[in-house]
């Protein structure tokens, strides 16, 4: 090879040492198998072994932490939870997943995702150890095992006074289930999802959920439906644990730093495991929280200071905002299930309602003032979702709950997911002509049987080409940023939802 064709190479082509954990790390991914009696959990107990390998017994069994199930509001139980012990000085670990743009993201601590250094000194570390240990009977852990088990390390070697963990899926054999004597538990709203995995009731999904109770381990949970919380009772009183619904925090109460109505359940949730939490490892605490006891002032500063990417979140587009500020809007949820399009919608519609959000981030309060008075807003839906969930089951309940509110969609926009599930990396993959989008056409023709209805309410928009199907996300938001250009008289406010997977792809291209 000719010295001036490696050196233009050289730009794109030398992998850093980080691209590096990250090609190790993707040879872990593996399909989803089903973690159930039959394969006594995929293997679960495995995952002791893999411990002993990386001598983490001990700081496991010292860990305080708090576990957290469920099928939506999770993650922002866990990110309100982290806010709150962190405004009391608490050194904090937060677990979460999936990531948006960053595998790091996963990993934080006090509040900050961890740095590229510290990641690569613990992955390594974790890793070799693994290689060196590992066999044909004790193969490699899978990625979502290694990850927990990389979680457990990270936490162990910062010293962290708190570790919060939510649960990767399900419970029972979720990987970080290993923890045998966690503080406290919680369990977010139940409802469908994950059923190829999980069962398909309710109440087996709830029973591999409440698969995180501990002999004697308070927990608490929210309003749930009769067949859910039926489970989760009944599993409580087995193992002598004390189930407790949390209280409900009103809006009234306190600001969120988290957008949406539903969020004041999940702080609520999070209010009950720290209370609970600061009680049972010796700190001040508040005795059961109830409408007399005012929110203690550091809670309070934690949940309204609390920020969960890609979740009720608005990001102007970067290059229109330049030119013509607020033009370009994009409003990213990476709500999936039923329930949380319900959320979605009413947050969407409420937020570009005469744009009055308070959840407008600080760029676009700025641009807000150049906005043309004339400028007429159109809502747009660029969408996908995983081929396991029901389109059937989503679309309707976004369309109805958007046109309740008095917001129809002009136009959607399906793509396909960007990052593809084999491989972990910050990188965009180029155009690829040959992409399946099959999935998505399938998409496009239940929007198209829903939009048959919207017509009839709305006449103009049967003067539009109102749906479209891209091969890949960099050429839908091309298509907007053209269309806004060649359109002045018009703003275009884009929702993205259906998948966090398309909301961490968005975010990468107009950030």
């Amino acid at each position: 090879m000719s010295q001036d064709k490696e050196e233009i190479g050289s730009v794109n082509t030398v992998p850093s040492p980080y691209d590096d954990a990250m090609d190790a790390l993707s040879s872990l991914i593996t399909k989803r198998s089903r973690a159930d009696k039959s394969n006594n959990g995929d293997r679960f107990d495995i995952l002791f072994d893999y411990i002993k390998m990386l001598e983490l017994e001990e700081p496991i069994k010292q860990m305080k932490v708090i576990h957290v199930a469920g099928t939506k509001g999770k993650g922002s139980t866990c990110t309100f939870t982290e806010s709150i012990l962190r405004s009391y000085g608490f050194h904090t670990g937060l677990f979460t997943s999936p990531h948006l743009i960053d595998v790091r993201e996963r990993f934080r601590l006090d509040g900050s995702d961890i740095c590229e250094e510290k990641f690569l000194e613990y992955f390594w570390w974790c890793w070799d150890r693994l290689k060196e240990k590992t066999s044909d009977e004790v193969p490699m852990p899978t990625y979502f095992r290694f990850l927990a088990l990389l979680a457990f390390k990270i936490f162990a070697a910062e010293r962290v006074d708190v570790v919060i963990l939510e649960v990767g899926l399900g419970g029972k054999f979720d990987a970080t289930n290993v923890v045998e004597s966690p503080v406290v538990c919680g369990i977010a709203s139940l409802g469908y999802d994950h059923m190829e995995i999980l069962g398909n009731t309710l109440g087996q999904i709830t029973g591999e959920k409440a698969g995180i109770f501990k002999s004697g381990v308070p927990a608490f949970t929210v309003p749930q439906p009769d067949e859910a919380m039926a489970v989760l009772v009944q599993k409580a009183s087995e193992l002598g644990v004390n189930l407790q619904e949390a209280e409900h925090l009103r809006p009234s109460d306190l600001h969120l730093g988290l957008e949406g109505e539903h969020q004041y359940i999940n702080a609520g949730l999070a209010v009950a495991l720290c209370s609970t939490w600061l009680q049972r490892t010796g700190h001040v605490g508040m005795n059961n929280l109830n409408q007399n006891t005012p929110v203690p002032e550091k809670f309070i500063r934690g949940l309204a200071t609390a920020s969960l990417q890609g979740r009720a979140q608005i990001v102007p587009d970067h290059l229109i905002e330049s030119e013509s500020p607020g033009d370009l809007v994009f409003y990213l949820d990476g709500a999936h299930s039923p329930e949380s399009m319900d959320a979605c919608a009413k947050w969407f519609c409420l937020a570009t309602k005469e744009n009055r959000s308070p959840s407008y981030n600080q760029s676009y309060n700025d641009a807000k003032g150049s906005h043309k008075s004339g400028k007429n807003p159109i809502q747009i839906l660029l969408f996908n979702c995983m081929s396991v969930r029901d389109p059937q089951l989503l679309l309707p309940r976004l369309i109805n709950a958007c046109a309740s509110h008095g917001v129809h969609f002009k136009k959607a926009l399906f793509v396909p997911n960007t990052s593809v599930y084999y491989k972990v990396g910050t990188a965009l993959p180029t155009d690829d002509a040959q992409v399946d989008v099959s999935w998505q056409m399938t998409l496009q023709k239940v929007w198209k049987s829903l939009n048959v209805r919207e017509k009839g309410r709305d006449p103009e928009n049967a003067k539009l080409e109102n749906s479209t199907v891209f091969t890949s996300l960099p050429l839908a938001i091309n298509w907007l940023r053209d269309s806004v250009r060649k359109n002045q008289s018009v703003r275009f406010q884009v929702l993205v939802t259906g998948s966090l997977h398309l909301v961490g792809d968005s975010l990468r291209l107009i950030k």
